[in-house]
């Protein structure tokens, strides 16, 4: 019996699905298998497969199943790949076979809450037993078991820092990624007043969480001797091990900004004054570490993106600035980030010029952009749009 598919709501996303399959194909040719399993999964929202009822896109789902099954066998270096395997196989047989079963659908926080804790299969796990989103919450979920990546916090050293009318210490925290080798660590220096700062903050919005994480206290003698400043260091690092550990305080804004905001102000004061080199250093600091506590929402990389190309342009290295526009470009399509898109374009377009390289597809999406009456589109370039942040 042929299996009667509905057809894709009305409430689908306007998504130009042109761009996500070169971005697959690209990936999946030059066999970079974690680029490709990143780009599965957002390709999955993208094509509508989180919509009930919606169309299961049958070859496109082949497809990406495809790139899965090799993305998991590389990510895992062959190893423990049978269960993972079968239960992907499961997915696309199940589905070919025509069950099916109805579910309700998820809310975002039960989905997010599955990723973090795994789905087990169960007997008889297929696709025809979930709902498209469970499909693609399955897969993040297989993923995260085979690549689990957390962030561990190192305060290896401390300097008191001396000033006419005040005394300070300086506190220097080091973040690290486990699972694997981590060579590109960063190191940033916050006062107590920027831990303090942090934790007024925090408890404006996850109070009921905080309640049995405190923040160690300043003492009233003796803030500046070795033993008390040795001891508040340890104190600090548990304090933010305690903070990442709550998923919802983790991916706030002001958990990330802790990190992150201060040499970003600073990379942007310096790219306002013309110091393009300065500036550059900074921003590829921040952006190191913006990768590693923004790995749930690849928007934030953005504009930390753009300044970096406004950077490498102004000092005539044309192959990183257009290296570095084209990680942008994937997540300022996919997630409609017009405010970027065309000067974006725009400058991608010019530095393909200057190196003569073939920019027919970027000049024709730019004019897509351009005279679509849906784009919001910026007025100002690129390097404009860069010197407002921070403002």
């Amino acid at each position: 019996m042929q299996r009667k598919t509905s057809s894709v709501t009305s409430t689908m996303p306007d998504v130009d699905l042109s761009y996500d399959l070169p971005l697959l194909l690209s990936s999946e040719a030059s066999e970079d298998w974690a680029s490709a399993a990143d780009v599965v999964t957002a390709a999955g929202d993208s094509w509508g497969l989180q919509n009930e009822g919606s169309s299961h896109h049958g070859h496109e789902l082949t497809f990406l199943h495809t790139v899965q099954l090799r993305s998991l066998k590389s990510l895992s270096g062959e190893l423990s790949m049978d269960s993972s395997e079968a239960r992907l196989l499961d997915l696309r047989t199940g589905d070919e076979r025509g069950t099916s079963t109805t579910h309700p659908k998820e809310s975002e926080h039960h989905q997010e809450t599955s990723v973090d804790t795994g789905l087990e299969a169960s007997p008889g796990f297929s696709a025809s037993c979930l709902t498209t989103a469970e499909l693609q919450q399955h897969w993040r979920a297989v993923k995260q078991e085979i690549r689990c990546i957390k962030l561990l916090f190192e305060i290896p050293s401390t300097r008191t820092i001396e000033q006419a009318t005040s005394r300070y210490v300086v506190y220097k925290i080091v973040v690290i990624r486990s699972g694997s080798y981590d060579g590109e660590r960063v190191a940033i220096e916050r006062r107590y007043s920027d831990f303090l700062h942090l934790h007024h903050q925090l408890l404006q919005d996850f109070s009921e969480e905080l309640e049995d994480i405190s923040l160690p206290r300043k003492k009233l003698v003796g803030n500046f001797s070795e033993e008390n400043i040795a001891e508040r260091r340890v104190a600090l690092c548990d304090y933010l091990t305690q903070l990442y550990s709550l998923r919802y305080i983790r991916r706030s804004p002001a958990f990330i900004a802790f990190f992150t905001h201060s040499e970003l102000k600073a990379a942007h004061d310096l790219l306002r004054g013309g110091r393009f080199s300065q500036a550059l250093e900074i921003l590829q600091s921040a952006l190191l570490l913006q990768e590693k506590l923004s790995t749930h929402d690849a928007t934030l990389l953005v504009p930390t993106l753009c300044a970096l190309v406004v950077c490498q342009r102004d000092l005539q290295d044309f192959h990183a600035a257009f290296k570095t526009g084209h990680r942008a470009l994937p997540a300022v399509r996919r997630y409609g980030l017009s405010k970027y898109r065309a000067p974006l374009l725009e400058a991608m377009v010019d530095l393909g010029y200057k190196m003569e390289q073939p920019v027919a597809q970027l000049q024709a999406e730019l004019i897509k952009v351009q005279n679509s009456p849906r784009e919001q589109i910026s007025l100002v370039s690129l390097k404009e749009l860069v010197v407002q942040e921070f403002t």
